[in-house]
């Protein structure tokens, strides 16, 4: 019977050992777990990091340079004093690709170099409120609308003349105001002078 209480001892105090033993490798192996998570974690956003700069450097910087911009009821005065070619940038607050063509290609220093030495470069926004004379007729935007200030608003009287359907597009007119050509869309800088090259 002694012998029995003891055996039974014995055997409660190994599983008890066991137990404890088992514990002590499950807190072991969770903390082995965790630490491995942790270095995966790190892992993944150092690679996140350096795929964020990879793309920053294969995406093109935005140029410095400065297009001399002129209003377009200047733009006659200016061509009966130095005859020149027109490029009028027809954009929308709203446009997108117009925006991308300002910060991408307008500042662009072999495309301001060509297009200051070529024509008079104008801006003009295609839903804008300012009235103006342009070829001896009135323009304006009656139906300019001044609490919209994002998104659509009223189309300028002046597109209609330049015929213009969608935005960016840049209008081409020679030296007599005639308009001689139209470049629709959104043009990287060797796009745009490969497409001003005829008109230079």
């Amino acid at each position: 019977m002694k012998n029995l209480l003891v055996i039974a001892l014995v055997g409660l105090f190994a599983i008890s050992f066991s137990a404890c033993g088992g514990e002590k490798t499950a807190e072991k192996a969770a903390n082995k777990a965790v630490t491995q998570t942790k270095a995966i974690t790190a892992d993944k956003g150092k690679v996140a990091a350096t795929n964020v700069r990879n793309k920053m450097q294969t995406q093109p910087a935005a140029g410095t340079a400065k297009m001399p911009w002129v209003k377009l009821d200047q733009v006659e005065s200016l061509v009966k004093s130095e005859k020149k070619k027109i490029l009028v940038d027809v954009y929308t607050p709203w446009c997108g690709p117009c925006k991308m063509m300002d910060r991408m290609t307008f500042t662009d220093q072999s495309v301001v170099d060509a297009v200051s030495k070529g024509f008079y470069p104008v801006k003009y926004n295609a839903e804008g409120p300012d009235a103006f004379t342009f070829m001896g007729k009135e323009y304006g935007n009656p139906n300019f609308d001044p609490k919209k200030t994002r998104g659509r608003n009223a189309r300028h009287e002046l597109a209609n003349f330049f015929s213009v359907r969608g935005y960016p597009t840049m209008v081409v007119m020679d030296e007599n105001m005639k308009i001689i050509d139209k470049i629709v869309g959104y043009k990287k800088p060797a796009e745009l002078l490969q497409s001003l090259e005829k008109h230079m």
